[in-house]
């Protein structure tokens, strides 16, 4: 496998070099792996922190700025960052205010995060706590006791993090990202497997002229293998499976996701037969993201995710953000 590297050991720290030389709004340790907003923290915010394992980006790194997260922790490459990254997040953020970490649900970082909450509070940071465990395709998978945390992610740390920057209290801020998750459903398709640095080819096998209905983000197994199929047919599967858990009765914010490897070309042609699928099933649209956000380093395929919204939850979607992996607004 090509890769545009130097050597495996080492792609963690390149890229977060990269991150510094590129964003100087950012405080990026390269050697304790924390990436922080400059401007923390901020005085009567509440801050967010989230992390995860290298290989997702821009989750979770690329969403550290104004209207979301206040920093991230990057593990190594599908691996937990471990607490003592978290507390050092924490502590850089803290305004007196409180932090909220979001974790997605697989069992390395829920473990860390959960021994990372206890140390912040011994050391007089208070902590609250979001599992994200939005991905409708199997229970209990590879490193998960329940349902594993994906698009939502996304979801969760843009509107907590706009609820944040109005000046939301914490326990506000943790009813909203608990809220967020429990209105938000995902499903995912891998077309061909993932390539990790060390390992210098495919993490798992996928045979040519199939796909995989239901996959995660670190290549975990799915429902099933079926022949390749149309991005019609791809649509129709994902949106119902999606739609009979979820039971929309609101309009929902829609994310058509690349998981690193497909064209937006592609991505936006997939996006069409989705709001085909979803029109058919009488659930309306009220925003649409396109594009590469949770990836699985060059896997190529997609996921969906839908979350239902009210007036203000979508108010608060629609809040100015500035991050390096998603901006707009004032």
């Amino acid at each position: 496998m090509k890769m545009l590297i130097n050597v495996p050991e080492t792609v963690v720290a390149d890229a977060l070099r990269g991150m510094a030389a590129c964003h100087p709004e950012l405080i990026v340790d390269v050697d304790n792996r924390v990436i922080v907003r400059r401007d923390a923290p901020v005085e009567g915010k509440v801050g967010l922190v989230s992390g995860g394992g290298s290989g997702h980006e821009p989750l979770h790194g690329g969403f550290v700025g104004s209207g979301m997260l206040d920093a991230a922790c990057p593990g190594e490459v599908f691996t937990s960052p471990v607490p003592d990254q978290m507390v050092r997040a924490a502590a850089a953020v803290d305004s007196g205010k409180g932090v909220l970490f979001i974790i997605k649900n697989y069992t390395g970082d829920v473990l860390n995060f959960d021994m990372a909450a206890e140390l912040a509070e011994d050391e007089g940071i208070q902590v609250a706590k979001v599992l994200v465990n939005d991905d409708v395709a199997v229970t209990d998978s590879l490193y998960t006791a329940g349902r594993r945390g994906t698009g939502a992610t996304l979801f969760v740390e843009k509107i907590a993090g706009a609820a944040a920057a109005e000046g939301a209290p914490l326990e506000r801020v943790e009813s909203i990202a608990r809220r967020v998750n429990e209105l938000s459903r995902s499903f995912g398709v891998a077309l061909s497997p993932c390539s990790t640095p060390s390992k210098g080819g495919p993490t798992f096998e996928l045979p040519d002229g199939e796909l995989e209905l239901g996959v995660g983000i670190h290549g975990e197994p799915g429902r099933e293998r079926r022949a390749m199929m149309t991005s019609h047919e791809i649509a129709d599967y994902a949106v119902q499976v999606v739609v009979e858990d979820l039971r929309p009765e609101n309009p929902v914010l829609l994310l058509v996701n690349g998981m690193g490897a497909t064209p937006q070309l592609e991505l936006y042609g997939f996006a069409a037969e989705v709001h085909r699928a979803l029109g058919e099933r009488q659930v309306a649209v009220a925003r649409t993201l396109v594009g590469n956000y949770v990836t699985s380093l060059d896997m190529a395929g997609a996921s969906i995710t839908l979350c239902q919204v009210d007036e203000d939850l979508l108010r608060l979607w629609d809040a100015p953000v500035r991050t390096a992996g998603l901006r707009w607004g004032a």
